[in-house]
């Protein structure tokens, strides 16, 4: 059994004293992992953010398999300076790989993190903040636990959503949440508009901080793990 396709590496855990596990997101056969033997030569390509061409070969579909690896693209290696993208590149590659079912197809995630990893290496931080912040809003949503932002869930107003309930995910209206807004998550209006201005960082963080209690409460028994917990505090750590 054998398949060969680029994919992004979003872990690597050791496996004995000459071999690791490598987790690969593809397009065509999803989160697959693969033994690789550790050298010289393949320890700077199985670095978690790499973009590889691999090469899988099993002797039965269903066993574990061994890794052919080569170094595509590191845009890693282009950010290692900027703690804040390194900061949110690890948060992205270790919620992946924690999020998603082992060769289940996503090639809609696949696509979304090509190019929000593009956008990291490469685009000024008001833009790659923004695209992490709606990919977390969009992750949700494929995998099964969307946000409601059609309509005011206490009165069905579709007009002037402000908050979301940390209980249904549902929107509320300004006018219904406002006595309650201290137990309401903040909607940044991006997320309604899908506007494409510049925003200020303010914006951002609300952003992050309802898809950060949605994936806290859905895939992590309530508790963010550090790896994205560490992302927020970049955040405030380089803009406060």
């Amino acid at each position: 059994m054998k398949w060969q396709e680029e994919g992004i590496i979003l872990s690597v855990r050791q496996q004995g004293e000459n071999s690791v596990v490598v987790s690969l997101l593809t397009r065509s056969h999803g989160r697959h992992g693969g033994l690789v033997r550790v050298s010289s030569k393949s320890r700077p390509v199985i670095q978690p953010g790499n973009y590889v061409q691999a090469s899988w070969s099993a002797r039965l579909p269903e066993h574990l398999g061994t890794f052919q690896l080569e170094l595509i693209q590191s845009p890693i290696a282009r950010i290692m300076a900027d703690s804040l993208r390194l900061t949110a590149m690890t948060s992205l590659v270790n919620t992946l790989d924690r999020l998603l079912a082992e060769r289940h197809l996503y090639p809609s995630i696949y696509n979304m993190t090509y190019d929000l990893m593009q956008q990291l290496a490469t685009e000024g931080g008001p833009v790659w903040l923004k695209a992490y912040a709606s990919f977390e809003i969009k992750i949700l949503e494929i995998l099964g636990y969307g946000l409601d932002f059609s309509q005011c869930a206490a009165t069905g107003q579709q007009t002037d959503l402000a908050f979301v309930s940390p209980k249904s995910g549902r929107a509320v209206s300004r006018e219904a949440g406002l006595p309650y807004a201290d137990r309401l998550l903040e909607i940044p209006q991006f997320i309604l508009t899908e506007s494409e201005a510049i925003l200020p960082v303010a914006e951002i963080k609300k952003a992050l901080q309802l898809s950060g209690y949605f994936l806290a409460k859905y895939f992590f028994n309530g508790i963010m793990p550090n790896y994205r917990s560490r992302l927020g505090e970049a955040l405030n750590t380089t803009f406060d």
